[in-house]
């Protein structure tokens, strides 16, 4: 095989995957048809569940640098402001949910930080290739590149888009609807004589003009232009085309759009993928579901397909899982994505207010097969939910998750497997991985090419990437195999945060609880089914 894991497409969704083998030392080819990465706005939002991921891949702090909150909405009428309009329900942040309002970051500056982080991590893009064909087996998958190259992988990844090669290649159909019929023009614009202190919002006029906005773009001197056209017209997308729509729309002269630095039309529409596998190739981001931009969703939904599928492909390409567990990713993410579409639709037809639900903080799966939830009476968090933030002993749980590992908690005085202290503080049992194996500050990996499961405890604390501080010991938890390894898992020990009560609670590394129990039984049964980790 030439890779492990081949990824076409270099959007979000391809990079995001990219990044999250790289630090699982999985081998992958993230292969890009375009010779550059995609230069437009589009997915501008980032929501705070996608925040969290983000924070656990180690580029939220770049982000947020690059970008910024949200404006308010100033509506104009004849040349004047004549209100306000909140685009979003206001929230708090909370000990169990530190980002509660939308990060804006130009879908272009999002795809260069999460390009710079997979080169940190080791991996590239490949830029020019395009795939034109598409074999597998049950040995792997061997694509075409237009070039004539051909490449082999163990499996591959669709994240080419709503338009996607491979899932035409794989005959995966598409059934969806159009969100509506009118066209639209998205574009990025230099303006001059308006502020960036509001989101500017022109409501359709009475000669037929449809609706107009103009956003400010974080980070940036751009503006982001959307324009609703009239059924059976076709948007303009030259620099002509743009300044004559908002002079016709706006007080602004022509003269005011100083450059056109990116258009694109589309008619909003939510279509799902019939399925997001077909063998071992899977499908993931636009390639597996399409969404109307409204609410700021599709983005999201994409980051979040990768973020499922990465750790499992880990577990079976690193750590021996039976090939069975990537089942779960279709089972998992593509009733995600069906509620998501409906979601996003409402919000496009003014149905719903973006609000709880587009931050997507809710999104969970208990109803998954990888879900195990064994209390009799379990408390408000159950199996399958997002584990929330908090503080165990002075250490915040996100510094403690952040990594590719599992994570226990041991919460009011549960009791959780333990093991000898090995050299360097580290915990371990069974002839599990230990120190010597553990990831280096910074995310490197350990001599002799091991994968990173944990950093080793030192007074009572380990190095978390970054730099943050990650309280817990690293245990092997789970049923040895016959090279007598098994899966290892930091564990964590203490008072219960608010909103999880007392019992253990075993964190996955997509930051999902997979099991909770009252006591250990059935734990590593559990966790075998994850790979034997020696």
């Amino acid at each position: 095989m030439d890779t492990d894991v081949l990824v076409v497409g270099a959007g979000p969704s391809g990079l995001t995957l990219g990044i999250d083998l790289a630090r699982r030392g999985v081998a992958a080819l993230v292969a890009e048809r375009a010779q550059a990465l995609f230069p437009g706005s589009r997915g501008k939002g980032i929501q705070p569940r996608t925040m969290e991921v983000f924070d656990d891949l180690g580029v939220l702090g770049a982000l947020r640098a690059a970008g910024g909150p949200y404006p308010v909405g100033m509506v104009w009428q004849d040349g004047r402001r004549v209100g306000e309009h909140r685009m979003f329900d206001p929230a708090e942040p909370s000990e169990d949910a530190p980002y509660n309002e939308p990060l804006m970051v130009p879908q272009w500056r999002t795809q260069e930080i999460l390009r710079a982080r997979l080169e940190e991590l080791g991996g590239s893009v490949a830029f020019g290739r395009e795939v034109v064909g598409l074999t597998q087996d049950g040995g792997g998958v061997r694509a075409e590149f237009a070039s004539g190259e051909m490449v082999t992988a163990r499996y591959a990844v669709a994240a080419d888009g709503g338009r996607s090669t491979v899932r035409r290649l794989l005959g995966i159909g598409m059934t969806g609807e159009t969100v509506d019929p009118s066209p639209a023009l998205v574009a990025d614009v230099r303006i001059s004589g308006l502020d960036r202190d509001n989101w500017h919002l022109f409501p359709p006029g009475g000669d037929g003009d449809g609706y107009l906005a103009l956003c400010p773009l974080a980070g940036t001197e751009d503006f982001q232009l959307v324009a609703r056209f009239p059924d059976g017209t076709a948007p303009e997308l030259s620099l002509e085309g743009v300044r004559k729509v908002v002079a016709a729309r706006t007080h602004l002269a022509p003269e005011a759009v100083t450059e056109l630095r990116w258009a694109s039309d589309f008619r909003p529409r939510a279509a799902l993928a019939d399925r997001f596998r077909s063998g071992r190739v899977f499908l993931a981001g636009d390639a597996a579901h399409v969404h109307s931009p409204a609410g700021g969703q599709g983005l999201n939904t994409s980051v979040q397909d990768a973020y499922n599928l990465g750790w499992k492909l880990g577990a079976v390409l690193r750590d021996g899982a039976d090939p069975a567990l990537l089942d779960s990713y279709e089972e998992e993410r593509r009733p995600v994505a069906a509620d998501v579409l409906g979601l996003s639709t409402r919000v496009h037809r003014g149905e719903t207010r973006r609000g709880d639900a587009t931050r997507q903080l809710g999104l969970g799966y208990r109803h998954s097969p990888l879900t195990h939830e064994t209390r009799p009476e379990p408390g408000p968090l159950r199996a399958g939910d997002r584990a929330p933030d908090g503080t165990v002993n002075g250490t915040r749980l996100f510094d403690t998750f952040r990594g590719p590992h599992w994570t226990l908690l041991a919460l009011e005085g549960a009791q959780a497997p333990g093991g000898a202290e090995e050299p360097g503080g580290a915990q371990a049992a069974g002839g599990a991985r230990t120190a010597g194996e553990a990831q280096a500050p910074g995310g490197a990996q350990a001599a002799g090419g091991a994968r990173a499961v944990g950093e080793a405890q030192a007074a009572g604390k380990a190095e978390a990437a970054g730099g943050a501080q990650a309280a817990g010991e690293v245990h092997a938890v789970g049923e040895a195999s016959a090279s007598g390894g098994a899966v290892v898992v930091r564990v964590v020990r203490g008072p219960a945060p608010r909103v999880y009560g007392p019992g253990l609670y075993l964190v996955r590394p997509d930051g999902y609880v997979g099991w909770a129990g009252d006591s250990t039984a059935g734990l590593p049964a559990y966790l075998a089914r994850f790979g034997q980790g020696g």
